[in-house]
């Protein structure tokens, strides 16, 4: 087919189409659905997957994570129960890991401790501030800079002092019109000395990561006692090189020191930046696969819907392929025209659910205050898609417009 060809061809199904609008119309509704469906779900991923993965790597490159509950778990209740009953993670065991494991250069701890609302002199936050406590080598291993002032320091740790090191969207609130250093905040009524700010590091699916408050983890355990999720344990390893390998020595001294028995699983979890984003990944690898199964049903149906309409349009326009036939027409070219005609259909439909999907999508960038996204790769997978539709359920209807009869077709009224 030349390109002068295509051109008519294109000319005739705009045509056909401008003359039964609201039957074309009711037919690329379900092209419209099915592409519409995949292509919002993928922006939507797409837009959030940036924003995760990001806040997911909260931690530095060489960290490795130890809990007792696992980051991410879909068991049943019957996991749970049996999570549960591990024993908690102390001080002591971190401890023992910074004594005893070769391959670790630092090694921090952290309790989350609660949400509430921080005030001070000058002003208050809204009742979702975190309170965490940290020892000062846990501020390397989640990647804390400090803005202004100082980070805990050991004489805080030891010392059990009621200082903090605060988040700057915290600062903000509580001291809109001057420097927070030196001066005093109170959460869940203890008063604590402000010594440092932290940079800021911007908001996960909405919640800002610089609404804390961080204090030592030594005043934190004398003034409210165990976390309910239990310590974090952070070891960072020597080197990249090393990283494996110091995984492997934590678990072989963790093993040892809580007496998990030969061929039994870990009573702890060790995690990695790297592990959370592929079992991110991993939930979102099945909500893409739902999505195109999905939009896969109603592409089916709305090619059914195109085969219907083209089987119509042949019925319709017998006279006209008789009259093409007669003027010398060949039979490809019939087939090429209503081949061509069924394409423009799904290309006009995917079109539409493309625009509407990436348009949908990005309603959660702007609600989530992220950057938005157009993917590509999908809006071509689309437009392949729907060229596809078209040449499977168009090649019946072109066939059979093709094997008519000249003279009959010209004999029909």
């Amino acid at each position: 087919m030349n390109v002068s060809e295509l051109v008519e061809n294109c000319g005739m199904a705009l045509r056909a189409v401008a003359t039964h609008k609201l039957r074309s119309m009711l037919t690329l509704l379900g092209v419209v659905i099915g592409v519409f469906s995949i292509i919002v779900v993928m922006t939507a991923i797409r837009v959030l997957q940036g924003s995760i993965e990001t806040s997911l790597s909260q931690f530095g490159k060489d960290v490795l994570v130890i809990q007792r509950n696992p980051a991410i778990s879909f068991g049943g209740p019957e996991v749970w129960e049996k999570i549960k009953r591990r024993k908690r993670l102390t001080p002591d065991l971190g401890e023992l890991i910074r004594e005893k494991a070769s391959l670790v250069k630092s090694v921090g701890m952290q309790n989350g401790l609660f949400s509430g609302e921080v005030t001070s002199p000058y002003g208050k936050t809204e009742p979702s501030f975190s309170l965490l406590s940290l020892t000062p080598d846990g501020f390397p291993a989640k990647t804390l800079s400090i803005a202004s002032g100082r980070a805990l320091n050991s004489s805080d740790e030891e010392n059990g002092r009621l200082v903090c090191v605060i988040g700057s969207k915290t600062a903000e609130a509580l001291f809109p019109n001057s420097s927070p250093l030196g001066e005093t905040i109170k959460m869940d009524g203890i008063s604590y000395m402000v010594i440092g700010v932290l940079e800021s590091k911007g908001a996960m699916l909405d919640n800002s990561q610089d609404s804390v408050v961080v204090i030592p983890l030594s005043t934190g355990m004398n003034r409210y006692g165990r976390s309910p999720w239990g310590l974090t344990i952070l070891a960072q390893a020597r080197s990249q090189e090393t990283y494996n390998d110091a995984m492997e020595e934590i678990r072989g001294i963790l093993r040892t020191a809580r007496k998990v028995p030969p061929g039994e699983a870990d009573d702890f979890e060790i995690f990695t930046n790297d592990s959370l984003i592929e079992q991110f990944r991993s939930i979102t690898f099945a909500v893409r696969v739902g999505a195109a199964l999905i939009s896969s049903i109603a592409l089916i149906t709305a090619g059914i819907g195109i085969m219907n309409i083209m089987l119509v349009s042949v019925t319709e326009r017998t006279r006209e392929i008789g009259i093409r036939r007669a003027i010398g027409a060949k039979k490809r070219n019939i087939m090429t025209q209503f081949i061509t005609e069924a394409i423009f259909l799904c290309q006009l439909g995917g079109i539409v659910g493309i625009a509407l999907g990436i348009a949908g999508g990005n309603a959660a960038a702007y609600f989530f205050e992220v950057p938005p996204v157009v993917p590509v790769d999908w809006a071509i997978i689309g437009f392949l898609v729907c060229a596809a539709v078209g040449v499977i359920f168009g090649t019946y209807p072109a066939y059979k417009a093709a094997q008519l009869d000249p003279v009959e077709a010209l004999r029909y009224e």
